[in-house]
């Protein structure tokens, strides 16, 4: 009698014969790398307030805009509002995040999370109350102090798999996901609150899930890295090749902001601007699927390799959006080549973020990793300027051009500018 391939138990009820199948060889099926991650000890109650402090970061802006425009009747005015406080947060955040560094994420993050809150809240108070127009922008500025909540957890995760590569690039790639799906969700749930109920529920809701998360995120002390003493640590921004991957941040940075913008403005010449936010969720959703399957692939050469490879096909792919406006005129088409442009970027960013992680100071995570934040956050400034002006005085699809020269950008300078560190000679 040949042998069964999975081993098998026979055992009996009263009225029947059953069979248990243990699997092959008798072991269990191994879990995926993601289910693995999250049964790491207190990993899923950090990352479940994370989850839910990091939702608001898609949510703010949209509101604010509609919030302003629907009462103010000016998206000139809530655009000046938007752009102050993306610029004070590019200042503030990391010297926030330098704070985080030295005293500790609970002490510092939950006081910065509630000055943010009660920014959020002056907001909606002037807009309600129509108060002049300088209060909005004192207000959104004050919303500045807001933690890099993605980069905290990217630093407990760094601190509770030390040593194991393999999870961390697990950890990075869950992360990136993390923040696509948030940037995905945050705006379309933001537009609904707002339409639905009231022009100030978006930022009402986003307060409160901002402030919820920050108090259950921090609350968890046990996997919270330690505080270094980095008296003689260099800033990240001075330590070898990180200005490298800032630059390279920069040009991605653009990339965003441009797309975002001429997306828009070709939805609106189709006579579709409502369908803008569905086609810019298609590029996200995409992201999100490509950043969890790279991070279940096993890896392959230095990071400084891929991460060039991963830039150069996010520059290869995103001639797709400007072929699909040029050739077809079609939002459908363009659609479904921002789905598959998109897949490059989780890739892309994850492997940017290791190589952060890798070259910055001891005791420092929480600041080199805001400093790569706020580089995309000046570059999305700087894109959405540049494909704002094309859109207008060009045609909305030779907008489609300045992501392209963006990324293209951003492939010369990992090409040139991120080399592997130099070993340090032994004592």
């Amino acid at each position: 009698m040949p042998q069964p391939d999975r081993p098998l138990l026979f055992t009996t009820t009263a009225d029947a014969l059953v069979i248990v199948d243990f699997g092959p060889r008798g072991a269990a099926r191994a879990p995926g790398p993601y289910r693995r991650l999250l049964a790491t000890p207190g990993a899923r109650a950090f990352t479940i307030g994370n989850l839910l402090a990091r939702l608001p970061m898609g949510m703010f802006s949209v509101s604010a805009v509609v919030m302003i425009a629907g009462t103010r009747g000016s998206y000139a005015l809530a655009g000046a509002v938007v752009a102050t406080g993306l610029g004070a947060t590019a200042v503030v955040a990391p010297w926030t995040a330098r704070l985080v560094d030295r005293h500790g994420q609970a002490k510092i993050a939950v006081p910065a999370t509630v000055l943010a809150a009660l920014g959020s809240l002056a907001l909606l108070l002037c807009v309600r109350l129509g108060a002049p127009a300088w209060t909005l922008f004192v207000s959104y500025a004050a919303t500045a102090t807001t933690p890099n909540l993605g980069g905290m957890s990217r630093a407990r995760w760094a601190h509770l798999l030390a040593g194991d590569e393999r999870a961390l690039h697990v950890a990075n790639s869950f992360e990136q996901a993390v923040d696509e799906a948030c940037f995905m969700l945050g705006p379309v749930l933001a537009a609904f609150l707002c339409t639905a109920l009231f022009p100030e529920a978006g930022t009402l809701a986003g307060v409160v899930l901002l402030v919820t998360g920050a108090l259950v995120f921090a609350a968890q002390r046990s996997t919270e890295p330690p505080v270094h003493r980095h008296g003689l640590a260099k800033s990240p921004f001075r330590a070898p090749g990180i200005p490298p991957l800032l630059a390279v941040c920069l040009a991605m940075g653009a990339v965003f902001g441009s797309m975002e913008v001429v997306t828009i403005a070709f939805a609106d010449a189709q006579g579709h601007r409502s369908a803008a936010g569905v086609v810019l969720a298609l590029q996200a959703a995409g992201s999100c699927a490509a950043g969890l399957a790279y991070g279940a692939v096993r890896r392959t050469g230095s990071a400084e390799d891929r991460y060039v490879w991963c830039v150069a096909a996010m520059t290869a792919l995103l001639t797709l959006p400007l072929l699909a406006a040029s050739l077809t005129g079609s939002l459908l088409a363009l659609a479904a080549a921002l789905l598959v442009a998109g897949m490059a970027t989780a890739p892309t960013m994850v492997t940017g973020m290791t190589l952060v992680q890798r070259r910055t100071p001891p005791g420092r995570l929480n600041e080199g990793m805001t400093l790569a934040v706020t580089g995309l956050l000046g570059g999305i400034a700087c894109g959405s300027a540049a494909g704002g002006w094309t859109a207008e005085h060009v045609s909305p699809v030779a907008g489609f051009g300045v992501p392209v020269t963006a990324a293209a950008t951003a492939l010369m300078i990992a090409l040139t500018c991120t080399k592997p560190a130099r070993p340090r000679p032994a004592l």
